[in-house]
């Protein structure tokens, strides 16, 4: 019974953007509202045989008092995935995230502590909008740029995007037209360096429009977290929030302490994000390591710290290299302390075993899932490790996504 309308009473929230309701003692996880509402929603999942349905509250008829205008109504019941909190208040959203974060500690690490939500500088003021310097977008059959459907292929247009910083929304790039279909990146670094738009994966001239096929066209950023400088490609990975560089930095170097003349370890290292203030810190004396899976983030990471001394980089699967199964030079034997900051879907029982036999002081973990870290948590819990410190951060405004950082020690 897809699209059928029902009544609902809204109850606790659940990892993924969603609240937990029941209809005729059938769970059905519903976007869109808020704990504590009454509203009639739309099934866009209902198969007879599902363990649970799916739903888009659609009209509202007891309001939570979080509940406030939506800041991005192309988001909302029907619409683009990517913005389902943006009917909700911002401290809010950061009491729904430490739920959230709350619910999978104590479900999956079997660890109950108090946790909390810090805001990124500045989010307050621009009412959590105009934070992301990096945009995905994509080109329906009729050219115009928009986004994907929630949990769907169609492509809904779009006239703006309030969550795009405002150097992206200058591009005017929901004005122009674009080959059916074409998929349109557009990076706008903090730091100020000028935008790139990528058509397809190429460097794409706005001014002339049409793909600058150049042997030198600009295909990289130049990103700035304190005073040290990182070039990016403009289609590598980098924290899309503006303030997200610098506020992981300050959280992982206070978790590793004092590493002066120390063996670190960084895995899933990226463009060098941590590896270079890690450098810093151990100083001459002290090494990181730092793993990478990503081919092109590791050519970057070779450009931004090739004259750190200190600094060993390692090309290949994390799990791999930690093993020792990669190739023979590649072996990790030893880390005082090991940083990671693995994909959505965690470091996994093999890493985590990896980093076990290593016996490292203190793990510093950086998390985009909740759910991932806790189950890591309770892998390295069973291998003697427990929670020193843990803080979650509201780096994703009007989305469901948080980041954590999370101090392990012997």
């Amino acid at each position: 019974m897809p699209d059928a309308l029902v009544d609902l009473e809204v109850g606790p929230i659940a990892h993924g953007g969603h609240c937990v309701a029941r209809y005729d003692g059938r769970v059905v996880f519903v976007r869109h509202t808020l704990p504590g509402e009454r509203v009639r929603a739309r099934l866009t999942d209902a198969a007879p045989d599902a363990k649970f349905w799916r739903a888009d509250a659609v009209e509202i008829v007891t309001p939570s008092p979080d509940r406030v205008e939506s800041a991005w109504p192309a988001a909302g019941a029907g619409g683009v995935g990517g913005g389902e909190l943006a009917h909700v208040a911002l401290p809010a959203q950061r009491a729904w995230k430490a739920a959230v974060l709350d619910e999978q500690l104590r479900r999956l690490a079997k660890l109950e502590r108090d946790v909390s939500i810090l805001a990124a500088p500045g989010d307050d003021e621009f009412g959590g909008l105009g934070w992301r310097t990096r945009i995905d977008l994509v080109a329906d059959a009729s050219g115009r740029a928009g986004m994907r459907g929630h949990r769907s292929h169609e492509v809904h247009a779009l006239s703006s995007m309030p969550l795009a910083s405002p150097t992206i929304a200058e591009l005017e790039l929901f004005e122009r037209t674009w080959p059916a279909g074409a998929h349109i990146e557009a990076i706008a670094p903090a730091s100020g360096d000028e935008p790139v738009v990528l058509l397809d994966g190429q460097p794409y001239d706005l001014r002339k429009g049409r793909v600058d096929k150049r042997p030198n066209a600009r295909s990289s950023v130049r990103e700035r977290v304190g005073d040290r400088v990182f070039r990016v490609a403009a289609a590598g990975f980098w924290q899309v929030h503006r303030e997200a560089p610098g506020v992981l930095v300050d959280a992982v170097l206070a978790g590793v302490g004092d590493v002066e003349g120390a063996a670190v370890l960084d895995l899933y290292s990226g463009a060098g994000l941590f590896t270079a203030p890690l450098a810093d810190a151990v100083g001459e004396t002290g090494e990181v390591v730092s793993v990478e899976g990503d081919e092109r983030a590791v050519k970057d990471a070779r450009r931004n710290l090739h004259d750190r001394g200190n600094v060993e980089l390692h090309a290949g699967d994390v799990a791999r290299v930690l093993t020792g199964r990669d190739d023979a030079d590649s072996d990790v034997v030893h880390a005082d302390v090991v940083v990671l900051d693995p994909p959505r879907t965690g470091a996994g029982r093999s890493v985590v075993g990896g980093i076990l036999e290593l016996r490292p002081e203190r793990v510093v973990y950086v998390a985009c899932d909740p759910a991932a870290l806790a189950r890591d948590i309770a892998l390295f819990a069973d291998g003697g490790y427990g929670v020193e410190t843990l803080q979650g951060y509201d780096l994703f405004p009007m989305t469901h996504h948080l980041e954590t950082v999370a101090v392990l020690t012997r």
